[in-house]
């Protein structure tokens, strides 16, 4: 079993949680951070005194206070803790389900597994720390689909650009007449509605605003 683990997660009762969950498996040493920040210098003190931490465990949203952070998210917290660690295991425990969202965290960042927040979820951390020692991946049921290949949609660059256009509040016959000046295409009305009606509905979005801002969430724009 892991020997020195880092949970980074600013909510107190889930950190107990987790902390719960980690003395159950008889783990020797666990340290906790509630700013991506503190966690950053905890796990970078680590290396140098040659302990290094084996698991990190790490909410994606962390809310922001008076502290002014570097970091500001768990992603971001990942990507600096694997850019010095490589083989570091990591396992996002969160409330967030979007499927592109976990399917950048897999594939470009390397994580080991996602656990959604949720009932019982307490119960699938503790199997997901035992796949992950194993050498085993482990996605919650939610967020299951995120690497299947049937996957209904993908996120594109074309799909970023209508986001962008969108943020800054063109209407869609703007953006068909943006997309038309520099000759992006698809770029006619009916392309375009179809192409936001499948965005709401992939980012579970009631309207154009409310996608937006599930676009910012995840850092796509």
């Amino acid at each position: 079993m892991f020997t020195k683990v880092l949970i980074a997660e600013d909510m107190d009762d889930i950190n107990t949680g987790v902390l719960t969950v980690l003395s159950s498996l008889e783990i020797d040493t666990i340290h906790h951070a509630q700013y991506c920040d503190d966690a950053d210098l905890k796990a970078k003190k680590a290396l140098i005194d040659q302990k290094p931490y084996d698991l990190l465990i790490t909410d994606l949203s962390f809310v922001k206070d008076h502290r002014e952070q570097k970091l500001s998210s768990g992603e971001e917290l990942i990507v600096k803790l694997k850019t010095r660690q490589p083989n570091l295991k990591v396992i996002v425990y969160s409330v967030e389900d979007k499927l592109q969202r976990v399917r950048r965290l897999v594939n470009e960042h390397e994580i080991d597994a996602y656990v959604c927040k949720g009932r019982k979820s307490l119960q699938e951390l503790t199997a997901a720390i035992k796949k992950v020692f194993k050498g085993e991946q482990h996605l919650s049921q939610k967020v299951n689909n995120a690497l299947s290949p049937k996957n209904d949609m993908e996120i594109d660059d074309y799909d970023i650009v209508l986001l962008k256009l969108l943020s800054k509040g063109l209407s869609q016959d703007e953006i068909a007449k943006d997309l038309k000046a520099r000759s992006v295409s698809p770029n006619s009305l009916s392309s375009i509605e179809k192409r936001l009606s499948k965005l709401k509905i992939y980012f579970k979005a009631n309207n154009a605003i409310h996608l937006i801002a599930n676009a910012k969430d995840l850092g796509l724009i």
